[in-house]
């Protein structure tokens, strides 16, 4: 299952492709297996469950000063050893559905417990990333799965600088204020500044129609398009099927296959749609202030706005968008490196002892990304908005340091406070 899944993507490992690989009959399959996601499942619990036993190992023989660099580097040593392992647990994973999303977050959160167990250990005056353990080992994973699909093998040049990266977050331990994403309330964005909220066209009325048929069409297009990020929201890119889609949408499948060759190009469209929206919903705000700081703030606050006010397509592009294969996933990795153009300025801002490096950039990114999709997946009701603070805390304190952002952000947050 490791192999075929790495190889061609959860779609293509299904059963045949997997006995083929084992060199196994169908009936020995089932003997041991109830379907293929039971396969996977297990498959990917053996995984974290090794890579966990070796974290644990790791921190025990380390002191609890550091906690945080010895589970990183363990972290990354077992993508090193283990890349076909590692990438099937921190990429793969993220392409199968319900069940597989919540194995990865599972293997997160329990990485992360075992790191602030043995930090627990750490007297008051000693210092430590004031930065969520959550957050962290999610976007490593992002990371690491990233560079084990292109094939890379020499990952301890990476986990080097994203050790300097956690570094930027330091603090004295009884200081920290960050290590959970904070319950801020929703940011209240004056309605003048509101992001539109994108709704499908209203269904054709009966009959020969009054338009074009450039016009019916696009119509009908857009109504797949939505149609397609409601039901993926609803249950899943896998579970959800080209007829539900075109019943959702109000027209039959031949109408769908003339907007689209398949389930995957409509999606596709939905995505792209939304990241071309969002894009120009942060660029905008983003320029509109004039320093630096408030400039991320204002374009972090559209952003989640923008987000919180269309949930089904933050859906498609945060938490989905790996279930569709090699190109959307290539789409989401572009998409990420394109928002490190916000943080470039922050090199220009004001003269830095330790300027972040590239690979913080990406990390930061990254690390904005977990957050917004732990808000997706976790939250019956997504807040995004009020996750405003602790993304501009991750994205301002390796540039102002820790202190200066808690002093920004408490003065934006008062100055937002009705």
């Amino acid at each position: 299952m490791i192999t075929a899944a790495n190889r061609d993507g959860y779609a293509a490992a299904n059963v045949a492709a997997v006995i083929e690989q084992a060199g196994v009959s169908r009936p020995t399959f089932y003997e041991h297996f109830a379907d293929r996601e039971q396969c996977f499942l297990t498959a990917a619990d053996q995984v974290h469950t090794a890579l966990i036993d070796e974290l644990r190992v790791a921190l025990e023989r380390s002191p609890p000063e550091r906690a945080e660099a010895t589970a990183l580097e363990a972290l990354f040593a077992f993508a090193g050893s283990q890349p076909a392992k590692a990438r099937f647990l921190m990429s793969e994973s993220l392409a199968g559905g319900v069940a597989t999303l919540d194995v990865r977050d599972r293997s997160v959160k329990e990485i992360a417990a075992v790191l602030d167990r043995r930090r627990e250990a750490l007297a008051p005056g000693a210092g430590a990333a004031d930065f969520p353990s959550e957050i962290v080992i999610g976007a490593s994973y992002r990371m690491l799965g990233a560079r084990l699909r292109r094939g890379e093998r020499a990952l301890g040049g990476l986990a080097r600088r994203m050790l300097q990266f956690i570094d930027h977050y330091e603090r004295l331990i009884g200081e920290r204020r960050w290590a959970s994403v904070a319950n801020h309330s929703a940011i209240a964005v004056p309605s003048a500044q509101r992001s539109s909220t994108l709704r499908a066209p209203a269904p054709l009325p009966p009959g020969r129609p009054r338009i074009g048929e450039d016009a019916v069409a696009e119509n009908h297009r857009l109504r797949i398009m939505f149609a397609t990020a409601d039901l993926v929201r609803e249950q899943g890119y896998t579970a959800t099927t080209i007829a539900q889609i075109a019943k959702r949408a109000g027209v039959d499948g031949r109408v769908f296959y003339r907007m689209f060759a398949d389930k995957q190009e409509a999606f596709s469209a939905i995505h792209e749609l939304g990241f071309q929206q969002l894009m120009a919903s942060t660029a905008g705000a983003f320029f509109a202030a004039e320093r630096w700081p408030e400039r991320m703030w204002k374009a972090l606050g559209n952003l989640t706005d923008w987000l919180e006010g269309n949930l089904a397509i933050a859906h498609v592009g945060f938490v989905e968008s790996y279930a569709v294969g090699p190109g959307a996933v290539q789409r989401v990795e572009d998409s990420l490196i394109a928002f490190t153009i916000f943080l470039q300025e922050g090199y220009q801002h004001r003269p830095i002892e330790r300027p972040p490096t590239h690979e913080a950039l990406e990390a930061i990114v990254t690390c904005v990304f977990e957050i917004v999709y732990r808000e997706l997946r976790h939250s019956e009701r997504p807040r995004i908005s009020a996750t405003l603070p602790a993304l501009v805390y991750t994205s301002l304190a390796p540039f102002l340091g820790v202190r200066e952002t808690d002093r920004f952000i408490d003065a934006q947050l008062a100055s937002a406070a009705p």
